[in-house]
């Protein structure tokens, strides 16, 4: 029997991106009874967008299994300390912010070689930073939003992962977030899901590319999460009903997505490569 549908308290954040810390209630970064194997040891991992959300729980997650993470993020910085925390208490995990704009190639490798300057190695590449911005008509569509939105969504991952390349060895992995909405479609956010469609064509050409360095390259399509993007984009009452539409009848947390990012990054995904797993509530997609 599926879930009773339940949405979240209404709310809304002026800001974008938002804030977690201002989310009630706040998502779930971790779960307990979840403990780490050592999967990741010895690992170092970039996560950006990594300050809240699926970016925070994908880091704690990642630290917990013994890896050292450097969270990206653009300006939370509240957040994102909370982050360092939280990734700092599983088992005396490493990690360092750098905040910036992945939008801007300069950046990406700045990003990249204050990491390599820190720890010594780049292992796992996590391109999760996104934004989207709802419009009821592809008439209000900027040619401003429109850049800006591919900008950070897609644009960012090919700097990024043409600063980490010279740096990741043999058995490296790199995720991308891409989204349900690639698969489905959404009416009121053509811009963001036409870069989450762009990120699953990349993954899979990607992972070609690739697949002779020995690296692997794979995508996650989250549905429905419970993040601080929800609330700074959406109305209050949109956000009252966030998630009742799939299947188990409510939004994901953060930490039911970060193990599918955790399993493509290890050793357990080893024969896994240009693939995008869905943890979406039961949403059927194809493709």
């Amino acid at each position: 029997m599926a879930e009773k549908k339940r949405g979240q308290p209404p709310q809304h954040q002026e800001r974008e991106p938002g804030l977690e810390r201002d989310m009630t209630p706040r998502p779930r970064a971790a779960a307990p009874r979840r403990e780490g194997t050592g999967k990741l040891e010895g690992k170092v991992a970039i996560v950006t967008g990594g300050d809240s959300g699926i970016g925070r729980a994908v880091a704690i997650a990642f630290a917990r299994e013994g890896a050292k993470i450097v969270v990206a993020y653009l300006d939370e910085h509240q957040d994102a300390e909370e982050t360092k925390r939280l990734v700092e208490e599983e088992a005396g995990g490493a990690c360092l912010l750098v905040a910036g704009d992945v939008g801007e190639e300069a950046h990406c490798r700045e990003l990249v070689e204050r990491t390599v300057d820190a720890f010594g190695r780049l292992d796992i590449l996590v391109n999760n930073a996104g934004e989207q911005h709802p419009q009821d008509s592809i008439e209000k569509i900027s040619a401003a939003q429109l850049e800006r939105t591919f900008r950070t969504n897609i644009f960012s991952m090919f700097h990024l992962t043409k600063a980490a390349l010279p740096h990741l060895g043999e058995r490296a992995a790199i995720v991308n977030t891409t989204s349900v909405t690639a698969y489905k479609g959404n009416p009121v956010l053509l811009d963001y899901s036409a870069t989450k469609g762009a990120i699953v064509s990349f993954t899979r050409s990607l992972a070609l590319a690739l697949a002779a360095r020995k690296i692997r390259v794979n995508a996650v399509a989250p549905g429905p999460i419970w993040t601080p993007l929800i609330p700074s984009t959406f109305p209050a009452d949109k956000v009252a009903e966030f998630g009742t539409d799939v299947p188990l009848g409510r939004a994901g947390q953060p930490d039911e997505v970060a193990s599918s990012f955790l399993f493509l990054a290890s050793e357990d995904a080893s024969y896994l490569t240009g693939q995008v797993l869905h943890p979406n509530g039961g949403s059927i997609v194809n493709g």
